[in-house]
């Protein structure tokens, strides 16, 4: 099977020593995205304040890159460090009240779970709706069923689950929590970038990713969305001078807090994450969302091909509307952890997740590298 690669292998040096399988966990970082943080630090180095004019206009254009990646207004979009800090200025930024139920399906990423436990305090409950079958698939009347017997103020999901890769339709789901009068909450780390997004189509209410997975972007740099009509039931956390309508006015002391989702944003932004973050959101632009997914979906089928010709299981969901770009398969009795060791000893990288397993592979990557590591694999769990 002949795919050619919508993202050009050149930019990946990672290719030179490994077939890079595991954008689920950390993505390596793109040559642009490289040279575009090494500029900054250096245009840091010789000139401190001068052109930081020029650099915020540059970061209102990555602003833009972000949210049309999201399929959102560029207004509703703030930058945030990862993921959990965006969770987290929804959890604690709602006005919450004794009884509020929040619905969140089990076998989540710890911080797509903490964030709503940690409101046991205020008197909040969880409510986990367990997954169904070997894929871990949540149809919607699993959420509809929750929503029916607990009433939540709030759902709260992965739009892409971290282990075993099912998708999550959230427009049906946000369709379902509007008709229920509950807002939903998304974690998209594992899906944007690897799967076109229309979030404010969709009708998701509040959503978060951070840069290095998907969007093969630096660690430690985000994407924040809240929904324009929801933006004033969230109290911003960490009120300063970028927060405010009046930034950069510094003798205007009052708080007024800017009528975008800038208010989110407290004080001096990570340049350097930002600058990387701008090289990667072009590089996935100008290959195009439809082209990045087609061949990653098309590289999962071929590798799910190939497991089931050598008798593994595949536990990820891969109907069309559940897969995503993770593929989890069993290897028995195996050590999955230590087989993954000597598999990347050998110069193939995944990761160990859910039992089993796990690979992810992205836009530059090709069949070859999937074949390569069925061999490597097959080779390793021979008698």
């Amino acid at each position: 099977m002949e795919v050619s690669p919508p993202i050009p292998r050149e930019q990946f040096p990672v290719t030179q020593r490994y077939a890079y399988l595991n954008h689920a966990g950390v993505a390596p970082l793109p040559a642009v995205t490289v040279a575009a943080v090494a500029a900054e630090a250096a245009r840091a180095r010789d000139k401190g304040t001068v052109g930081l004019d020029e650099r915020d206009e540059e970061h209102e254009t990555i602003r833009g890159l972000g949210a049309k990646l999201m399929g959102v207004p560029s207004t509703d979009i703030a930058f945030v460090k990862n993921t959990t800090e965006g969770l987290g200025f929804v959890a604690n930024g709602l006005d919450w009240s004794p009884g509020d139920v929040v619905v969140v399906p089990d076998l989540e990423f710890p911080s797509t779970l903490y964030p709503w436990l940690a409101l046991d305090g205020l008197g909040v409950r969880v409510v986990r709706v367990a997954p169904l079958g070997p894929e871990g698939r949540l149809p919607l009347d699993s959420f509809r069923d929750a929503i029916a017997a607990s009433r939540p103020r709030l759902v709260a999901c992965s739009w892409v689950q971290f282990g075993r890769g099912w998708r999550t339709d959230l427009a049906a789901l946000a369709e379902l929590c509007r008709d229920n009068n509950t807002l939903l909450c998304a974690d998209v780390i594992q899906g944007l970038g690897a799967l076109p997004a229309e979030l404010e189509q969709w009708g998701v209410d509040f959503a978060v990713a951070d840069a290095h997975k998907w969007l093969l972007g630096p660690e430690g740099i985000g994407l924040f969305y809240v929904r324009q009509e929801r933006r004033d039931l969230l109290r911003p956390l960490e009120p300063g001078w970028a927060s405010v309508l009046h930034r950069k006015e510094w003798d205007n002391l009052e708080l007024i807090h800017d009528d975008s989702a800038r208010r989110f944003e407290g004080g001096t932004p990570n340049a350097l994450g930002l600058a990387g973050l701008g090289a990667s959101l072009r590089l996935l632009e100008t290959a195009g969302m439809d082209s990045i997914w087609h061949h990653i979906s098309r590289l999962c089928d071929h590798l799910v091909e190939r497991l089931r010709g050598i008798g593994l299981e595949v536990v990820s969901d891969r109907s069309p509307e559940g897969r995503s770009g993770i593929v989890t398969f069993l290897i028995g009795d195996r050590d999955p952890a230590a087989t993954r060791d000597r598999l990347e000893e050998s110069g193939f990288v995944c990761s160990a997740r859910a039992g089993g397993l796990r690979v992810s592979p992205h836009a530059y990557n090709e069949v070859d590298e999937v074949d390569a590591f069925i061999d490597a694999l097959e080779h390793e769990l021979s008698p």
